[in-house]
C-alpha cells in the first residue's frame, strides 16, 4: 500500500515560518508530479504548489499566486520525502495543508481530482 504521511504543522505567529514534510511511509510511491493542497473551514480544497519531472529529466514547479514568494516545494528522493517550506505566513494560511501526489503528471496539475494518493492532513494555525 502507498501512503503519504504529513507533518509539521503547528500554530505560529504572522511573519515566521514552518516547514511542512510529506513522507512516502510505504517506501513504494515515486511520484511524477507531488503538490501541496490545502482547505480552510467553509472553504474548497485549495491548491497550493506542485513539483514535476519530466521524462527528460526536468524538473518543474508552481504556485499559487497567494503564496508565489513566500512558499517553496522541493523533494528529497534519497529520503523519499517531499517538503512546502512557508515563509512569511499569513493568517489567510490558516488551513489543513494535504499532500497529494499522481505518477502522471499534468498540465491541470490544480485539479485535485488528478492525485491518485493522498496525506491525512496537517493543521497549520497562523494567528497571533
Amino acid at each position: 500500500q502507498v501512503q503519504l504521511v504529513e507533518s509539521g504543522g503547528g500554530l505560529v505567529q504572522p511573519g515566521n515560518s514552518l516547514r511542512l514534510s510529506c513522507a512516502d511511509s510505504g517506501n513504494t510511491f515515486s511520484g511524477a508530479q507531488l503538490a501541496w493542497f490545502r482547505q480552510a473551514p467553509g472553504n474548497e480544497r485549495e491548491f497550493v504548489a506542485v513539483i514535476q519531472w519530466s521524462d527528460r529529466g526536468g524538473t518543474f514547479a508552481y504556485y499559487a499566486d497567494s503564496v508565489k514568494g513566500r512558499f517553496a516545494i522541493s523533494r528529497d528522493s534519497a529520503k523519499n520525502t517531499f517538503y512546502l517550506q512557508m515563509n512569511n505566513l499569513k493568517p489567510e494560511d490558516t488551513a489543513i495543508y494535504y499532500c497529494a501526489g499522481s505518477p502522471q503528471w499534468d498540465t491541470s496539475y490544480f485539479i485535485p481530482g488528478l492525485y491518485n494518493y493522498w496525506g491525512q492532513g496537517t493543521q497549520v494555525t497562523v494567528s497571533s
